[in-house]
């Protein structure tokens, strides 16, 4: 190859709205975030990577590696875990448990979920731990939560006791959020139930705290959270059609707060924001020049159908790069990752798109290396110039 160097292809891609940019959300909340899950969008991040308090919120991590004991086998679904002093011991929100029961992990999922019980945590976490601890599930959490991309989040125990060192991210809870959905759909339904009357006990802690549950906004999970350090906090998903939507809140001062700035994120985020499909599979959006190769260039396409979420308030056209390294050395498979298309619009971070080929291009005979070493020389030996070859 004589040289390589970034390539860049400016495009248009028609979404067909109207106007000019997106309303930012302003939010009280300490940290905020909030991603589509359907086109993968971020629409809001407010202190995205900022260790916090997660209080209750974190125990959808303890669900998350319940749900997978259950998935490998480790766990069933009807087994029974006894309740140690240790477990018993918590106060706070609480399924109340005591020594001499023991508990289906069922009811403990649905205590944990529904109940937000600081007892049903540490109960599955004793079970689920290396050593038999709560500390031992905390570390064994840290180092999950590190495999899964989330790298601000460290744990001292299973739900969220006020603890030195005990912190998440609200961008980590969305992506935890994201792998319980996409990851365990059979049980995601249980963050919708909104009440769990564990064997009669305690009525008055029967109901789920989620705030948006009720409010006939498509509002299907997860967990909420507080503790006088953490604030008031939730980590929340909404459905409206074929769009979801997640989102974390984190630092209000009250529960009235939460449950109002809850509603108003989940409007303003189907509200101000439309899915558009722009690019079919397989429709070529630019061609990148090829080296040594039985064609001059290669078509470029996405490997699924194409969609994004746009202001309603954007117009026009949405400019585009297709940024690659070349030219690009054959032989080239079909479906073979080159390029990506780099998307920017008003208020909406950049958003990079895989290309890959449209087509085979194989190593070229004998013509197209006679052609290719000509230019090798005339590059070397030919006359000077201070702009640059064109490439082949």
């Amino acid at each position: 190859m004589i040289y390589s160097k970034l390539r860049y292809a400016v495009i248009a891609l028609c979404i067909g709205a109207t106007g000019s940019f997106a309303q930012t959300f302003d939010t009280a909340a300490r940290a905020a975030y909030v991603y589509d899950q359907t086109t993968g969008t971020v629409l809001l991040a407010k202190d995205e990577e900022v260790p916090l308090p997660p209080a209750s919120m974190s125990k959808l991590m303890t669900v998350y590696m319940a749900f997978e004991a259950i998935a490998d086998g480790r766990l069933t679904i009807d087994e029974e875990l006894p309740v140690s002093s240790h477990a018993a011991a918590y106060t706070g929100s609480s399924m109340f448990l005591d020594t001499t029961d023991r508990v289906s992990v069922e009811d403990l999922l649905r205590g944990v979920i529904i109940l937000s019980g600081n007892d049903a945590s540490a109960v599955l976490a004793e079970a689920l731990s290396p050593d038999g601890s709560e500390a031992g599930f905390a570390r064994m959490m840290t180092q999950r939560a590190q495999q899964m991309g989330m790298h601000n989040s460290t744990f001292a125990n299973s739900n969220g006791w006020p603890a030195a060192g005990h912190r998440m991210s609200v961008e980590d809870l969305a992506i935890l959020a994201d792998h319980l959905i996409s990851d365990f759909p059979t049980y995601y339904p249980l963050f919708a139930e909104r009440e769990f009357a564990f064997d009669g006990r305690v009525p008055s802690n029967s109901r789920n705290r989620n705030p948006i549950l009720s409010l006939g906004i498509g509002a299907d999970g997860l967990k909420t959270g507080h503790t006088s350090e953490a604030g008031y906090g939730l980590v929340g998903s909404a459905k409206q059609g074929d769009r979801r939507i997640i989102f974390v809140l984190t630092g209000l001062p009250t529960e009235q707060s939460r449950a109002e700035e809850a509603e108003r994120l989940v409007n303003w985020a189907y509200r101000q924001f439309a899915q558009k499909d722009v690019v079919d599979a397989g429709h070529r959006i630019a061609s990148a020049e090829v080296w040594r190769g039985d064609a001059p260039t290669v078509g470029l396409t996405v490997a699924e159908d194409l969609s994004l979420l746009v202001p309603v308030l954007n117009q026009g056209a949405v400019d585009a790069e297709v940024v690659y390294n070349g030219p690009i050395a054959a032989p080239i498979s079909a479906g073979e990752e080159l390029a990506e298309l780099v998307i920017s619009l008003d208020g909406l971070p950049e958003k990079r798109v895989p290309l890959i080929a449209e087509t085979d291009v194989a190593e070229g005979g004998f013509g197209t290396r006679l052609r290719t070493a000509a230019i090798v020389l005339w590059n070397k030996f030919g006359p000077q110039s201070s702009e640059e070859p064109e490439e082949a």
